[in-house]
């Protein structure tokens, strides 16, 4: 069962929950018909283990970078929300799947049997142990010409395929009741 929390109320230390950890970064196409109904359509999901919280224009935040060549890209720029889904150790082997095969090959869900649930129009993980819900706030392609090192360029693109950072309002935090 999961609980509502605050998201000065975790207890987890951020970089071991991104660092080491990992995440699912999940969500759906969404669409709007004529009478205003949101419909959900097509949902992804991949892992990152690049990403940081803290606060941004005076929110919660969760910040995410996703490369070009991720399915799960094209769907979070077609929507404006998204889950990071945090699970428990024993699905290392989801997450490493999740991580190197494409949501356009296949069905992830289906093959790590893992089960989607939806909180407004957000689908999540029903297996986490922690889940941020997050609104897009704000994307933009990392620029080359930026880097203060440029050896951490060379090493971390080098084919050219930056990531887009996106910042992201967590507008809930759900965890599993201990």
């Amino acid at each position: 069962m999961m609980k509502s929390i605050r998201p000065e109320a975790i207890s987890d230390n951020a970089f071991k929950l991104i660092g080491k950890d990992w995440m699912l970064i999940t969500a759906c196409e969404k669409s709007v018909d004529a009478e205003g109904n949101v419909k959900t359509g097509r949902v992804n999901t991949m892992t990152a283990s690049w990403g940081g919280f803290g606060i941004m224009w005076n929110k919660p935040v969760a910040t995410i970078y996703v490369r070009p060549t991720r399915f799960t890209k094209e769907i979070i720029d077609s929507t404006d929300s998204f889950s990071l889904s945090v699970l428990p150790e024993q699905y290392k082997n989801a997450l490493n799947y999740c991580g190197s095969h494409s949501g356009r090959d296949g069905d992830k869900f289906k093959a790590c049997k893992l089960n989607v649930e939806y909180m407004n129009d957000t689908p999540w993980i029903k297996q986490a142990r922690l889940v941020f819900f997050c609104r897009k706030l704000y994307a933009q392609e990392i620029d080359p010409f930026c880097f203060s090192e440029e050896l951490l360029c060379k090493q971390n693109y080098r084919k050219d395929d930056f990531h887009t950072m996106y910042i992201a309002e967590i507008t809930k935090v759900i965890e599993a009741h201990k």
